[in-house]
């Protein structure tokens, strides 16, 4: 038996102890996970229990560093243990936007205070993230942003707006891009961290079509930000912005097709037997699935190697996006008359229409497809410009 092998087994013999039955079950929605986080309150103690006894092994995290917090597993190791928790259905124990997207950007560009003070927090759950990127005018054109940090000496005034800030009404801490040098608009930026309790952070959330939303509008009014918490170099965030918002495209291409999700044909097998167009459809989805997963399986590895393509977090946010958007499609097919129940007990308050009409932000969110496509086309096809 190979060291892999062995591995292999002593993870599943242990998740099969120490995972909750509860934790076992699928996630109905966003307010089924773990977030973490001071606001945060634990739907059960099995939910309680999970998070704490992945987090003493450093698994919530496990391949970062021990010292950090994780559980310094090989990225063979890691990716064994997604697979034995696919295998017994076991839910994550925290999803966290410090764990993909802040906590990869203070690995590569934080000072070891950072790292020592943030990363072991994030892996325990105990702070919850949101991200101040997009603003009003400057979504797709990000580098336009107008929110200001005058230098005040030892801290910066900040003043601004952000929106679609997910999660922000629920967040503890932010990392937001500020800029704090008017005079060069890729080099006048810096990636600040501050507390949304922070005297003059405000948020106002936004309700999309579907009736629900993560979205929030967050409002700085001369919020005094010290200078230790910059991450990387001062007037260089945006570096350590194109390296976040990698991590960000992979978590989102991610979205719709987990490791344990079940065919969407064998889901609904019985009403696409009386359809055979929409079994085919369903079929063809379901292999689409799979090529994906490998795809990412594959970039995934490359990336960790370093020899990852720096475009392919667009390839996959593309499809990602474009395979999601797919599956709640077909959903709604298949659901009939009663995928269009909206309030009604017995549709979940209208899951279905709800989930499919949040779909279409996907298209938007982390970039549109209309630039992830021409990102593509230039990077990784070396096509000419128009």
């Amino acid at each position: 038996m190979t060291d892999l092998e062995k591995f292999r087994a002593e993870t599943r013999v242990w998740l099969e102890a120490n995972c909750p039955p509860e934790m076992r079950l699928p996630v109905k929605g966003d307010d089924d996970m773990c977030w973490g986080g001071r606001k945060f309150v634990f739907q059960n103690d099995a939910q309680k229990q999970w998070l704490n006894i992945m987090a003493e092994r450093g698994w919530t995290v496990p391949d970062w560093p021990t010292e950090y917090g994780g559980g310094g597993l090989t990225p063979a190791e890691a990716k064994v243990l997604r697979q034995e928790m696919a295998k017994l259905k076991c839910r994550l124990p925290l999803s966290s936007f410090g764990i993909w997207m802040l906590g990869p950007a203070l690995l590569q560009f934080g000072t070891e205070e950072q790292k020592k003070h943030y990363l072991p927090q994030i892996a325990r759950g105990e702070i919850r993230w949101c991200q101040g990127y997009s603003e009003p005018g400057s979504g797709s054109d990000l580098v336009s942003l107008q929110t200001y940090g005058e230098d005040m000496g030892d801290h910066w005034n900040v003043n601004g707006q952000k929106v679609w800030t997910s999660y922000a009404d629920k967040a503890d801490w932010i990392f937001c891009l500020v800029r704090t040098d008017k005079n060069d608009k890729y080099r006048g930026i810096s990636f600040l961290l501050f507390d949304m309790e922070t005297p003059g952070v405000t948020t106002k959330p936004i309700k999309l079509i579907s009736g629900k939303s993560p979205f929030c509008e967050t409002f700085f009014d001369n919020v005094k930000v010290p200078k230790h918490q910059i991450v990387g170099e001062l007037n260089r965030g945006w570096d350590v912005a194109k390296y976040l918002l990698g991590h960000e495209r992979e978590m989102i291409s991610g979205g719709g097709v987990s490791l344990d999700m079940p065919s969407i044909g064998a889901a609904y097998a019985d009403i696409a037997a009386l359809d055979p167009i929409l079994r085919a459809e369903m079929a063809a989805f379901d292999i689409e699935t799979m090529a994906f997963r490998a795809m990412s399986e594959k970039f995934m590895d490359e990336m960790k190697a370093g020899k990852g393509h720096p475009a392919q977090p667009n390839m996959m946010k593309y499809a990602g996006t474009e395979l999601n958007k797919k599956r709640h499609e077909l959903i709604m097919a298949a659901s009939g008359s009663d995928g269009l129940e909206w309030d009604s007990e017995a549709s979940g308050e209208g899951k279905k229409p709800r989930d499919w009409l949040r779909t279409k932000a996907n298209s938007i969110e982390g970039g549109t497809s209309e630039v992830m496509l021409n990102v593509i086309s230039k990077r990784i096809l070396e096509l000419p410009g128009g």
